[in-house]
């Protein structure tokens, strides 16, 4: 079995708004996921830290195609977890 460029996870519904199409493909790019690993053990690991990023890409007929993608520095305030200061 060949390897490929990019990896493959299909998803059978993720919407149930009638207002936006339902998504039956999405592609993440191997660079996407290397990244984002390498920012949470950067950041969060054997922590209860959360790592947060931003992914950038296309979403055409279905198909979400996930091609870049960076890391959001921030620090949450420890007594509530819910607010955290970006930077």
């Amino acid at each position: 079995m060949a390897a490929s460029s990019t990896e493959k996870a299909t998803t059978t519904e993720i919407s149930t708004s009638t207002s936006t199409p339902d998504v039956i493909d999405v592609t993440v790019h191997p660079l996407v996921l290397l990244s984002a690993a390498d920012h949470y053990h950067r950041v969060a690991r054997g922590t209860r830290k959360r790592a947060v990023g931003v992914l950038l890409g296309t979403v055409s007929r279905g198909q979400v195609d996930a091609t870049n993608s960076f890391a959001v520095p921030f620090e949450e305030d420890s007594k509530n977890p819910v607010s955290f200061i970006l930077f």
